[in-house]
């Protein structure tokens, strides 16, 4: 379970003003994975990606989203291949499914490639390349560094960026490099099952494209990407984790 200021998805803003809560359980066997992810946001607020209604939902507390995971890792040596399937049972945007495969290498560093297609409602592909690394501190504890870098193509008519002369979204289809992300934290162990992982992310555009936005109004902003720009964001709390 995870406590955090904000909720950031592959650099799009979902929760911005209340602190959001993220359960979740995973069961593993054999190179086959299962697992259940949720996000519960105390103030809920709609932005370019998440829509509330103002009624019903905005400014209050929700459990407005639950993914389901299903995949298998094949290890040989240091190289690991992993496929999958996920469902997003999004309440602020409709629900898709994604296709998903990673290859990674158990070397310093850590360097991870992994390729997700969505296949239902926001048809294209996200591509991310990881690294991550852990420093020994003492008694247990690790320091934990890591980055990422994320391009997107898109490829249904849903990603048709917003061009001025029309006042609309009937430009070319958005694609480009999207999201890039660093972070550093602590693993603390407690015990031989539990442990705590405070840490602190930053998130940024990794192009122009990816956070351009265009004022309409004195208040109102259009962003190119349809599903909303991305933006510089710090993301810290603290992460919870029981094995057993």
């Amino acid at each position: 379970m995870g406590v955090y200021n904000r909720y950031i998805f592959r650099g799009y803003e979902i929760g911005k003003s209340g602190l959001v809560i993220q359960p979740s359980l995973t069961a593993s066997y054999k190179g086959f994975s299962a697992s259940f992810w949720g996000n519960i946001d105390t103030n809920q607020r709609s932005t370019k990606t998440a829509a509330f209604d103002a009624e019903s939902e905005e400014f209050k507390k929700g459990w407005n989203e639950t993914d389901l995971t299903l995949s298998y890792t094949y290890a040989i040596n240091k190289l690991s291949l992993t496929g999958g399937y996920i469902y997003y049972g999004t309440k602020y945007a409709t629900e898709t499914e994604e296709l998903f495969g990673t290859i990674a290498l158990d070397i310093i560093s850590k360097p991870t490639f992994s390729v997700y297609r969505d296949i239902t409602n926001y048809k294209g592909t996200y591509l991310n390349l990881s690294f991550a690394h852990s420093f020994p501190v003492r008694k247990g504890i690790t320091l934990d560094l890591g980055a990422s870098f994320g391009y997107f193509i898109g490829e249904s008519n849903y990603w048709k960026t917003y061009e001025r002369s029309t006042a609309g979204y009937t430009g070319s289809k958005y694609k480009g490099f999207h999201d890039g992300m660093v972070k550093a934290g602590l693993t603390i162990p407690v015990t031989k099952a539990f442990t705590v992982q405070p840490m602190v992310q930053c998130w940024f555009p990794l192009s122009g494209d990816a956070g351009k936005e265009y004022r309409s109004n004195a208040d109102i902003y259009d962003s190119y990407n349809p599903n909303g720009p991305v933006k510089s964001n710090f993301v810290y709390g603290v992460g919870l984790t029981y094995s057993f």
